[in-house]
């Protein structure tokens, strides 16, 4: 081992690992392990090469501005090497982004913009007419711009093909990419167009993208949505090779978020949401095989991105992507169930400065505060408020001098109707099975099952 100088020579030279716990089928399956790069994804390579490249054109002067639009993993990589460099660098980030890439980018000293993730391209909020136009409109700013971007593909077709061929000792049968900017694709398909001619290309695509269309059919239709980050894409990006795939797989988000889980369970590699695309497709091809092949896949950034989302149960439940059997009553509208041991409780004597750091820690404004198991009061923030009044040391006061005792509690069969009610006076409902506590329902709870039932 050799002592590294600067965070960008640790760029690269990422390992790869043969999974061993999950079903193959016939073949064997390696991951390249691009989330132990620095930044934490496959996009560091693309970020260092395309500063490299506008340096080596003088298109870029010291301490300027960098402009992109990225979906996270880019401007990670841009931020990363933006900070070693002296850039400043603005970010235009769909609001789908995780909050931890967020929080990265911003710690990394990347102003973040946030925009519609619902809009197509055309539109004025879609993130990539976006940062271009704010580019336009900033002095001296250069729009790096990764969808157009040669240095992108470059990156890949100079270090990531030999690097991946050298590894696997000149054997790969296929390997199974997804496409955002296309830069991972036309990159690795220039270098093994070249050194390796039969090694197949398959398109692991989001279901909602348009890409495994044109890939099956030469066309496509309108996108959908999905909620899988830094890959598929409502158009055809400019340095994809399309049409060196010989075949693509759809995967849903369900079905990549539980591959991603079980990835991390089965051979505790803690990778994103993309990752779990491009091994549910790659298991998939595998498991079609008659032949033994050895395939590869990539982790493409790493997980610790995505606990607040894909790992977080809570969450997936409110998206409809993790269902509990339906009881047909006001359970099956409980965001948070007690008996799981989701719901944020307080006790009458936790003092008020313990309950505003439960809300502060779990994002709520509001919880119950339960004693013998039996909810005696409701505490929200305009609750601490009243009971503070600017008066730091009422904070060592217990709560039960500040809580709502006014519960509106509803057994578990009360009717939708009487529901209503409650939220017409503008309370939470408490639900209860006789007197034992099950959880409580917000309006937005409600608006969550609409909605969830509309997708499926």
């Amino acid at each position: 081992m050799t002592i590294a100088h600067t965070v960008s020579e640790l760029i690269g030279n990422t390992p790869l690992l043969r999974l061993q716990k999950l079903d193959t089928g016939p073949c064997e399956l390696l991951l390249k392990l691009e989330n132990q790069n620095p930044g934490g994804s496959i996009k560091d390579r693309v970020a260092l090469s395309m500063i490299n490249e506008a340096e080596r054109q003088e298109r870029l002067a010291p301490g300027g501005t960098i402009i992109e639009a990225t979906a996270g993993n880019t401007g990670l990589g841009l931020a990363l090497i933006a900070a070693q460099k002296g850039y400043q660098l603005i970010l235009v980030v769909p609001d789908k982004m995780s909050r931890e890439k967020i929080y990265h980018l911003r710690a990394l000293g990347a102003q973040v913009r946030l925009t519609r993730s619902d809009v197509n391209k055309g539109h004025p909020a879609y993130y990539q007419d976006y940062a271009k136009r704010l580019a336009q409109e900033t002095p001296g700013a250069f729009y790096i711009d990764q969808f157009n971007n040669p240095a992108n593909p470059l990156a890949h077709e100079t270090t990531t093909a030999p690097e991946l061929y050298a590894q696997a000792e000149g054997k790969i049968d296929a390997i199974v990419v997804g496409v955002g900017s296309g830069g991972t694709l036309g990159g690795l398909q220039a270098w093994f167009r070249q050194h390796s001619p039969e090694t197949e290309f398959i398109l692991a695509d989001p279901a909602g993208s348009i890409l495994a269309d044109e890939v099956e059919q030469g066309s496509h239709g309108e996108a959908g949505s999905w909620r899988v980050e830094g890959i598929g894409e409502d158009f055809i990006p400019p340095l994809a090779r399309l049409d060196g795939v010989r075949r693509a797989y759809r995967i849903s988000d369900a079905q990549a978020f539980d591959t991603a889980r079980q990835l991390l369970k089965t051979e505790g590699i803690l990778a994103g949401s993309s990752t779990g695309t491009l091994l549910a497709a790659a298991l998939r091809y595998c498991r079609a095989q008659t032949t033994p092949k050895r395939v590869v896949t990539f982790a493409c950034d790493s997980g610790n991105k995505y606990l607040s989302k894909m790992f977080n149960d809570d969450w997936l439940r409110q998206q409809g992507l993790l269902q509990r059997p339906s009881t047909g009553d006001l359970r099956d509208f409980i965001a948070f169930r007690h008996d799981e041991g989701a719901t944020v409780t307080a006790a009458p004597d936790d003092t008020l400065a313990t309950v505003l750091a439960r809300m502060r820690l779990y994002d709520i404004s509001q919880l119950p505060v339960l004693e013998g198991g039996v909810v005696v009061g409701i505490v929200d923030e305009w609750d601490l408020l009243n009971a503070v009044r600017g008066d730091s040391a009422r904070f060592l006061e217990p709560v039960s001098g500040a809580m709502n005792p006014r519960v509106e509690t509803l057994d578990k069969g009360a009717s939708e109707r009487e529901l209503f009610d409650v939220f017409s006076r503008g309370l939470v409902a408490v639900v209860t099975d006789a007197d034992r506590f099950l959880g409580l329902i917000t309006r937005t709870d409600v608006l969550n099952v609409w909605r969830n039932r509309l997708e499926s």
